[in-house]
């Protein structure tokens, strides 16, 4: 069953619903709106829950180490036990904090990553709301994140909350940049803001590899934007705003409990979020690899829905992620600022105008 179908079905069953209630079309459509988002947000954190033993794990055997082995098979019910343990945790608050900047600060932080997955299309049809500028409204929202963290480093009292908050403005404007300069390349072929339209594209077209055209530019973008994104989410090596080993842990040191967990979730939805969309540009979102399906009918093997393909291709991306986590030292500020400015955004902008030349070419 497609994403489509599973929409539909779901509308279907609820329709009597409405009906029963005497909800008015408007307020039907407030109301699934609501329901969706709700339904997103679980199964963000459900992925989340998934990404944290992901990670453990693989920095593990990166280490020559097990990682998490004994609360369930695999050690996958660890990162459970630790949410409810964060849960249940006193909520120590500094007392001479700037009370309203300090509660605000985790849910401005998180409510911003998340509100990402609303443009996301996991399959043909399967999405929330399908903007008509949805890459413009993931880099506007996701930039906001920037915001939660300087409140957290101002609000807290703490030098090194504050010299975090300011490290992280910092690296995101930088690296926001070149972010948005990696993505222009696809809307300039494609012809089009909207994610779901720019797999669509693919659809028809091919994927950007396979394109004699367009490969090369699609793949120095695809690196440009993944870099920029992994410094955004404050990931290592660009993981300067919350250095252990100079700031403790940067601008939320003086977060326990509950809003600790809430910079803690808010970053890993970050990285999810970007990998959605580095899947929906660069990588043929819901569509199968060329060639996957014919292999699968050969073989008397069952096609995948489209939402399987996307999951399938957003682990491999979030594995990378996690892979240069424990690959690369972290940089220093002044090497951080010099990669951005004097690297990303150079080679950026060379891509823009090489795209530029093969469009009017065509």
């Amino acid at each position: 069953m497609s994403g489509a179908d599973i929409l539909m079905t779901v509308k279907a069953l609820l329709q009597p619903v409405f009906q029963a209630l005497g909800l008015s079309p408007t307020l039907q459509t407030v109301v699934y709106a609501a329901l969706s988002a709700a339904v997103v947000f679980n199964v963000a954190a459900g992925l989340t829950t998934f990404l944290v033993w992901m990670e453990r794990k693989v920095s593990a055997h990166m280490q020559s180490r097990i990682g998490p082995k004994r609360v369930g098979p695999f050690g996958l019910l660890q990162t459970v036990a630790d949410a409810i343990k964060l849960t249940i945790k006193e909520d120590v608050r500094p007392a001479h904090r700037d009370k309203i900047p300090y509660f605000l600060a985790p849910i401005i932080g998180f409510v911003a990553a998340f509100m990402g997955l609303v443009v996301i299309p996991f399959d043909r049809g399967f999405v929330v709301e399908d903007l008509n500028v949805g890459i413009l409204y993931v880099v506007a929202i996701t930039g906001f994140s920037v915001i939660g963290i300087l409140m957290a480093g101002w609000s807290s009292n703490n030098k090194f909350s504050l010299l975090g908050g300011f490290r992280s403005a910092a690296q995101i404007v930088s690296y926001e940049v070149p972010l948005v300069l990696s993505v222009i390349p696809v809307i300039m072929v494609t012809g089009t803001l909207s994610l779901h339209h720019a797999v669509e594209y693919q659809a028809v077209n091919g994927w950007w590899f396979t394109s004699l055209r367009y490969a090369v530019p699609m793949a120095v973008a695809f690196m440009v934007f993944l870099t920029s994104a992994t410094a955004e989410a404050n990931r290592a090596p660009f993981d300067i705003p919350e250095a252990e080993s100079e700031l403790v842990a940067g601008f939320h040191t003086e977060y326990s409990g509950v809003k600790w967990a809430m910079f803690f979730l808010g970053e890993y939805i970050a990285v999810v979020v970007s990998s959605c969309v580095a899947v929906s540009l660069f990588l043929g979102g819901w569509l199968a690899p060329p060639g996957v399906d014919a292999l699968f009918g050969m073989m008397h093997l069952p096609f995948l829905p489209g939402y399987l393909w996307f999951l399938l291709k957003l682990l491999v991306i979030i594995y990378f992620i996690m892979a240069f986590r424990w690959t690369f030292p972290r940089l220093r500020v002044d090497q951080l600022m010099d990669f951005g400015w004097k690297v990303l955004i150079p080679i950026a902008v060379l891509n823009i105008l090489l795209t530029g030349l093969l469009v009017l070419g065509a």
